[in-house]
């Protein structure tokens, strides 16, 4: 069974290549803009007919929120054209997309726990690129299974996690924001459901929420970072209105993962045990 991933030398392509042994049955394709550029239709049509993946997995996304703002075009095109062209070619050879979006597409201020019916409220260019790959997706055909995730971190690249690490090295204190609320998702942890999804199709295709089970804000992430690495640093409790940022961030992204739970029989672990996992992982 081919499976292709796309974006493999991101967090979450690093993340299934760290488990593909676990899968002998599977032929994975790991390729990234030097090998499938795909916001070109005619390279991602090439590749299908050449390669004939049965599944997709398009871990490929333009990520800096921020940055979003000013490279508009580019994170267009691989936010939104990218997914397109791969629903294209998925919908043309009989394969099956596995796409990862964003609890920025809800972006709902409330303290609600969304669904994947809740509304939703995209805000700046990088939430509007998400909900709209989404819709190109869904707009050429159903064979698909759309993940919003959030919080995405990993013992590879830069994160959240590296982040607040590699700072409380050189610092002895940090401000952090207390009122941004979500979940933290361990790359490896989507990985192991993606995979899961794979190898247990049932066919119910749709959009899932998946993230690690428990909510917190990004204030206490980074003070569990702390306490489990034993770092002596401080970490003060600020306002997002004290750390403004060029793209707004959602102040909600409590979502709910029944769907998946319930549908797809994937069993979530606490956003704390894996934390733990991870920072082992690097150490």
């Amino acid at each position: 069974m081919k499976v292709l991933v796309t974006g493999a030398k991101g967090q979450l392509g690093k993340s299934i290549r760290k488990i593909k042994n676990q899968y002998s049955e599977v032929d994975f394709i790991f390729t990234d803009v030097e090998e499938l550029d795909i916001t070109n239709q005619d390279d991602v049509n090439t590749f299908f007919d050449k390669f004939k993946p049965v599944y997709c997995i398009n871990a490929a996304a333009y990520t800096n929120v921020d940055k979003a703002e000013i490279e508009k075009e580019l994170n267009f095109k691989i936010n939104v054209t990218g997914p397109e062209n791969l629903a294209f070619a998925c919908a043309k050879t009989g394969c099956t997309l596995i796409h990862i979006s964003s609890d920025y597409v809800y972006n709902n201020d409330s303290d609600e726990i969304m669904t994947e019916e809740s509304n939703t409220f995209p805000k700046g260019e990088y939430a509007e690129s998400k909900l709209s790959g989404e819709n190109k997706i869904k707009d050429v055909f159903s064979r698909f299974y759309i993940i919003r995730t959030s919080w995405l971190y990993s013992e590879f690249g830069n994160n959240f996690v590296s982040t607040i690490s590699n700072l409380c090295k050189r610092k002895k204190e940090l401000n952090v924001v207390n009122d941004q609320i979500g979940s933290p998702t361990y790359a490896t942890d989507l990985a192991d459901a993606i995979m899961k999804i794979i190898t247990l199709d049932k066919g119910l295709y749709g959009i899932y929420n998946f993230s690690n089970k428990g909510f917190t804000s990004w204030y206490d992430f980074a003070k569990k970072i702390v306490e489990i690495k034993k770092i002596t640093c401080i970490i003060n409790a600020i306002p997002s209105s004290e750390y403004p940022t060029l793209a707004p961030r959602p102040m909600n992204s409590r979502m709910s993962k029944k769907k998946l739970i319930d549908n797809l029989n994937i069993n979530l672990k606490y956003w704390e045990e894996s934390l733990k996992t991870c920072l082992g992982q690097i150490s």
